[in-house]
């Protein structure tokens, strides 16, 4: 017997001598229905056809398709490649499979995305929300189903939140810099925007200084790619403080790859000529110079828990919307050691 390019159930029981049922009954599981023969046979004709039965077709029969999407917004982030890790342990544990889209920040590709998971009646969706445009938060607003974002809250949408205690880690590394004799304290981010993670590092930064009256603070927002921007900062902080011991705090690890470009550009040393602690652990922070300090986030944890959170949602968990925070470490490193 020839076979076709995808060989179908009608086939199978074709070559088995039998009926679609049956045929159905084996792959539901309830071969004690069948004959030991019966059996024989189907087994026989599914090896021969190579058959491979659509599971999404038999979820979508059954009303399940056992889907998590998870929307992106910049897969090269090493955050969001920690956190999918745990995402990915967690839909495993959970009997799900995680679809993954990658927006690389880009509108269209966000609306796409959205509209393809939809398509694929997916049960749930998790929203690393970290750089995503506001049109697209708006427009999982709108979306019925069940959902938790990952970081990043969307203004004025009750949503289910999962991500890390800002103000304690915030608080944490302000001050071990403190405890370290920093004199001047910079606190560097990207734009605030009305992204919630970086208000409240902030805020807890300058709460945090406000104690210590005699320690100087600033802060300045720098885009990520506008390199002479971020040069004339760092090097104008530095002018403005000499002789004091001063310090600049990070607040994500892409930006902390950029401050660490920035002063070897402009020739000042981590350790020496300033003190530098970076959120999010990076690979290379142990490695580069005297090390870097960094305040680590629980991102496996964070990832594993969204899922189940979401998943409980899906299986009609009605319980308040909440946020579910994560405590930070401080790994010490030459950066800020006196």
């Amino acid at each position: 017997m020839a076979k076709s390019a995808r060989p179908t159930i009608s086939d199978v029981a074709k070559a088995a001598k039998t009926g679609k049922t049956s045929i159905s009954r084996y792959l539901n599981g309830e071969k004690h229905l069948l004959s030991d023969a019966l059996l024989a046979r189907i087994e026989h004709a599914i090896a021969e056809l190579d058959y491979r039965p659509s599971l999404m077709a038999r979820s979508l029969k059954r009303g399940r398709t056992r889907l998590i999407g998870l929307i992106i917004a910049d897969i090269t982030n090493p955050y969001s490649v920690n956190v999918l890790s745990g995402i990915e342990a967690a839909c495993r544990e959970k009997g799900f499979t995680p679809l993954v889209c990658n927006t690389n920040n880009e509108v269209d590709q966000e609306q796409h995305y959205l509209d393809l998971l939809r398509s694929y009646q997916v049960e749930g969706i998790v929203v690393n929300a970290v750089g995503m445009r506001e049109e697209a938060l708006n427009r999982l607003q709108q979306s019925s189903l069940p959902m938790v974002l990952i970081d990043r809250k969307i203004p004025d949408f009750a949503c289910d939140v999962v991500g890390l205690d800002n103000t304690q880690a915030a608080t944490t590394a302000t001050e071990h810099l403190i405890d370290q004799g920093f004199e001047a304290i910079l606190f560097l981010s990207e734009p605030l925007g009305t992204v919630n993670t970086r208000r409240e590092r902030l805020a807890a930064f300058n709460a945090t200084l406000a104690r210590y009256p005699g320690v100087v603070s600033e802060n300045a927002e720098v885009p990520l790619a506008e390199n002479a921007r971020l040069d004339n900062t760092l090097r104008e902080f530095h002018t403005r403080y000499r002789g004091m011991r001063k310090a600049i705090i990070s607040a994500n690890g892409a930006l902390t790859l950029q401050v660490a470009r920035s002063l070897k550009r402009i020739g000042l040393n981590w350790g020496s000529d300033i003190g530098l602690l970076g959120f999010d652990e990076l690979e290379w922070a142990e490695l580069a110079g005297v090390g870097i300090t960094t305040l680590k986030q629980p991102t496996w944890q964070i990832g594993f828990a969204a899922v189940e959170q979401v998943v409980r949602r899906i299986e009609g968990g009605s319980t308040a919307i909440h946020e579910q925070v994560f405590s930070g470490e401080l790994i010490i490193r030459g950066s800020t050691s006196r």
